[in-house]
């Protein structure tokens, strides 16, 4: 029934957390509780649910064993799992993620986070399921079909921009500030990559580029910071040492997402130049940058242009943890940065156009 609400199971041993959540989410879902892991196996005979939240530490069995068993049961293991758990480190949220977790949400919870995580998961759970159906129906169909291909394709391209838009949207609401920034850097990735064709700087390599598509990909660079902790995106100083190198791990998770959507899209050219957009957007020309160390042609295009983008907006917008500097002062800053962290040639095209950064 298409009113029928949503059913999602919580588990946790402690009653007034399972109270608090039932109370938070009564309005909108379905809610059953369990107080235990072997409480939920035993709901699960004869219910299947559209999300679980999962306390990690409980007596008995905690979060991390219950999860390998719901992973390891054809009938459960697609079930998502969003785990609770008092605790920030990453560590301990990347052995989650590693044992089939699709997000966490640290204690106490906040109302309006918890609702939006389940419905920004749910809906992203409808979208994959529909991309598989796509998919499948556009592989059945010979190429001799070509208005039925081309009305698959453009449903394809629509769910593309719906789950960009979510990817987005979700980014937004943990960090506004990442929000600000995904438009800022597509805007200047915009302005490099019509210039290096309209020059026809590294020809060989931007002669085929459809920059409205690498456009809209360029917005998935940061899509690794959905799993940064809280505490470390949203801290107003400066980040610690540890911290930051925390927050670089984004670089490689953005990647891993995007290449599990890509097992169900086969060779998909959006999700491949995402990709290349999230991995490679802090590497350094000198080779001194993350996560893999590349320098100079080593680093792909895309990800040289990203990286002027990146850092241009990063010095012209309002941070907490550090002044807002003038767009004549971040054009000087990229320049002393030539050779060292950005590409010489990028650099005196961005110094070129400039101005339209400024705009």
């Amino acid at each position: 029934m298409e009113n029928e609400k949503a059913l999602v199971i919580t588990v946790d041993d402690n009653p007034a957390n399972l109270r608090i959540i039932k109370n938070i989410l009564s309005e909108t879902y379905t809610v059953a509780t369990a107080p235990s892991a072997n409480k939920l196996f035993s709901l699960l005979k004869n219910n299947i649910p559209s999300i679980i939240l999962l306390d990690i530490e409980m007596p008995d069995m905690d979060g991390y064993e219950a999860i390998k068993i719901l992973k390891s049961k054809p009938e459960t293991r697609n079930i998502p799992v969003i785990f609770l758990t008092a605790h920030t480190e990453v560590d301990d949220e990347l052995k989650g993620f590693s044992l089939g977790a699709i997000d966490y949400i640290t204690k106490p919870i906040q109302p309006p986070l918890l609702l939006k995580r389940i419905e920004v998961h749910l809906l992203l759970e409808e979208q994959k399921k529909i991309l598989e159906q796509q998919t499948a129906e556009l592989k059945y169909f010979n190429e001799n079909l070509q208005l039925m291909v081309d009305e698959k394709t453009k449903n394809i391209l629509d769910l593309q921009n719906a789950l960009l838009k979510t990817m987005a949207d979700l980014l937004q609401y943990r960090d506004d500030i990442t929000g600000k920034h995904i438009e800022h850097t597509k805007r200047g990735t915009k302005i490099m990559l019509e210039e290096i064709k309209s020059r026809g700087l590294y020809r060989e390599e931007s002669d085929n580029w459809d920059v409205d598509l690498l456009v809209q990909c360029c917005q998935l660079h940061d899509l690794g910071k959905i799993f940064i902790s809280d505490s470390i995106l949203r801290k107003p100083e400066k980040l610690t040492s540890q911290e930051y190198e925390d927050m670089k791990v984004h670089t490689n998770i953005g990647k891993q997402i995007l290449d599990k959507v890509e097992l169900l899209a086969n060779e998909n050219e959006f999700l491949r130049y995402a990709k290349i957009f999230a991995i490679s957007h802090h590497e350094r020309w000198d080779g001194s940058g993350y996560p893999q160390g590349l320098k100079n042609t080593e680093i792909p295009l895309l990800g040289r242009v990203m990286a002027i983008a990146d850092v241009y907006d990063a010095l012209v917008s309002s941070r907490p943890y550090k002044n807002t500097y003038t767009h004549d002062e971040a054009v000087k800053i990229i320049s002393e940065g030539s050779g060292t962290q950005f590409d010489p040639s990028l650099v005196e095209l961005f110094n070129d156009i400039s101005g339209q950064f400024r705009e």
